[in-house]
């Protein structure tokens, strides 16, 4: 039996559909409903790993957290992580099943709805409550056919919808009259009410535009919700380019970059460095240069190893590194970092394109060879840096590593394996542990090291898990005050708001 489900869908990407589903899951929470986040399917290089050993989009992770569960794969129970501009990677209920270009997986959907209803069915036996989050907009009109991502679930499971436009890119009243415009007669009818997100300004001024809004389409607005600044929330995928409030620096602040590849994967990893006040952080874009002035680099994930090596090497990092590393720069490599980092690359299966191998940067004394079966798994353990500090994470790869650099490992965990490399003079750590920056005995370890030549010595401890769970809290209060509940009740008879 269906328990009461409401689907969050949006005008446009980025409408703003995670962060209200975050923020629902939360209110639900504090009301002691037990609630469950769902996306049907995810497209995302952005994943986690969940307590039943898969792996789903970052977003629901974060939804997780906000509804005090662990992140399950029937919280996603379909995941996408494009290798190439037209194919990806299909993840079925945590674990991948095939790679796909866009047309066999349009084939593939009856069987990934399937798997969709099998999770959806299971959460319904299990909680009170299931919030839905769609996938981009419901009105791309070439993607109808076979949906289910969107109303192809909602007519499916016979669920409301509420849909989110986000007025500070503009044209937000375009977006929802629009978006209505292009659903079915039964799609429209589903969709209950409009939520407007992220407004700044006089709501005075906005009134006017509300009530033809609401005139024009018989649909009630639920609410404005505020533009909030600075939330330190996971990005389902596009890589954060906004600042965030690290508060103020009181001294000299260590310099760090990460390149920006066409497959960057996990990129959350460099959030907290974004974060702390005494980090001048920033993501280097294909139409930047390699800087020369820093005292970090670091080589995020990769779902394309291979390519992301090349783009690299096109846009002069590997000259840049060798320069960075003999004035005595730090360098961190991150799972597909660490790979690029070693001196040959294998991929005798041709997992990542055609089977074969191809030269990494050289800077480590070890290889990889992807391999069919992923790791997977969540993993806790402590730094071989001074301090011995300790690190929780997750693995996610294809790649099995050796080579003399890994008896000098960067972590052990605690499971008595060791991880990663830490070269003998020192200047670079490598390591599969995603979130290696999230834990603040880990993070303060990171910085001193990275910062050890220059004198550079963080003052301040930062915690990224607190802060996370705090803005959660504030997203969530910021919601609340912003709905009008006369009229989100009434849009949702039997709802347990």
């Amino acid at each position: 039996m269906n328990k009461p489900t409401l689907m969050v869908q949006g005008c446009t990407s980025d409408a703003g559909k995670s962060t209200v589903v975050a923020a629902l899951c939360r209110l639900l929470h504090r009301r002691g409903v037990r609630v469950a986040p769902f996306k049907s399917q995810n497209m995302a290089l952005n994943s986690a790993v969940t307590v039943d050993g898969g792996e789903i989009g970052r977003a629901q992770a974060l939804q997780a957290l906000a509804a005090g569960l662990e992140p399950h794969t029937d919280f996603n129970p379909v995941l996408l992580k494009p290798n190439t501009d037209t194919g990806a990677q299909v993840i079925i209920h945590g674990q991948a099943v095939a790679d796909l270009n866009a047309r066999d997986y349009h084939e593939y959907k009856p069987r990934a709805m399937a798997a969709v209803l099998q999770s959806y069915g299971r959460l319904c036996d299990q909680y009170e409550a299931v919030l839905v989050e769609g996938a981009g907009s419901p009105a791309e009109i070439n993607l109808r056919d076979r949906d289910i991502a969107n109303m192809g679930f909602a007519e499916a499971v016979d669920c409301p919808v509420v849909l989110v436009a986000d007025i500070d890119r503009g044209g937000v009243f375009a977006h929802l009259v629009g978006t209505l415009a292009l659903l079915s007669e039964s799609e429209q009818q589903r969709t209950v009410g409009f939520l407007i997100n992220r407004f700044r300004g006089d709501i005075s001024l906005l009134q006017p535009g509300l009530d033809w809004l609401e005139a024009r389409t018989g649909k009630p607005v639920l609410g404005v919700l505020p533009y909030l600044h600075g939330l330190y929330l996971d990005a389902e995928d596009a890589v954060a380019r906004t600042s965030l409030d690290a508060g103020p620096s009181q001294g000299r602040r260590l310099r760090a970059v990460a390149p920006v590849y066409p497959r960057t994967s996990n990129h959350n990893d460099l959030d907290p460095l974004r974060l702390h006040p005494e980090v001048d952080f920033r993501f280097i874009g294909p139409n930047e240069a390699p800087p020369q002035d820093v005292d970090l680099i670091v080589l995020p994930g990769s779902k394309s190893v291979q390519a992301d090596l090349a783009w690299l090497r096109q846009h002069g990092w590997d000259t840049a590194l060798r320069r960075h590393l003999r004035y005595g720069g730090k360098v961190i490599g991150i799972c597909g970092g660490l790979q690029m980092l070693g001196r040959r690359l294998h991929d005798p299966l041709g997992l990542e394109g055609a089977p074969g191998s191809a030269d990494g940067l050289g800077l480590l004394d070890l290889e990889t060879t992807l391999a069919a079966e992923k790791q997977l798994r969540n993993v806790s353990g402590r730094l071989c840096l001074p301090g011995d500090a300790a690190l929780a994470g997750y693995e996610i790869h294809m790649g099995v590593s050796h080579g003399p650099a890994l008896e000098r490992p960067a972590a052990m965990f605690a499971d008595g394996r060791p991880d990663g490399a830490l070269s003998a003079d020192g200047q670079i750590l490598a390591t599969y542990c995603h979130g290696l920056f999230d834990q603040p005995e880990a993070l303060t370890a990171l910085l001193a090291w990275a910062g050890a030549d220059m004198g550079f010595a963080p003052a301040q401890t930062v915690d990224p898990v607190a802060r996370r769970e705090a803005d959660l809290n504030r997203l969530a209060d910021a919601t609340a005050a912003a709905i009008d509940w006369d009229k989100w009740r009434a849009a949702l008879p039997g709802q347990p708001w």
